[in-house]
């Protein structure tokens, strides 16, 4: 194998490391809670990527937040801005994707999903799924 080649396999395999590393954007990732500041959670996702979600998207209705520095948290993330790479998070679309799949395989199984209705939007109702699910609208 001439140093060339195998220049070219360890930049390839480097490549799909990166790619298959990285969160990438659309997805729900893990992430940890390292500050609360200005009625926001600062969150490391990783890959020297951080991002701010308002306080207001970690809690139930009717109730107050309840995050803590240290605290694992799944976050959506919507994009990576500026050169710092700044991630835009969202936890209330982590908990929607989360609700989503949790319904899709109770359907699948035709089972029950219990729920408490605490909104009327246009067209539906905005339903709390409890047990670390989150907020559905139909």
């Amino acid at each position: 194998m001439s140093a060339s080649a195998t220049m070219e396999t360890f930049e390839q395999l480097l490549n799909e490391s990166l790619e298959s590393a990285t969160p990438k954007e659309g997805e729900v990732v893990n992430g940890s809670v390292i500050a609360i500041e200005a009625g926001q959670a600062i969150i490391d996702i990783g890959y020297k990527m951080e991002g701010r979600v308002d306080l207001r998207e970690f809690a139930s209705p009717g109730k107050d937040d309840d995050v803590l520095v240290g605290d694992q948290v799944e976050v959506y993330l919507e994009r990576v801005e500026g050169s710092r790479g700044e991630a835009i998070l969202s936890r209330e679309k982590a908990r929607r994707e989360e609700a989503w799949d949790r319904l899709e395989k109770a359907s699948g199984k035709e089972e029950k999903v219990d729920g408490i209705i605490f909104g009327r939007v246009k067209g539906g109702f905005t339903v709390d799924l409890g047990g670390g699910y989150s907020i559905l609208t139909w």
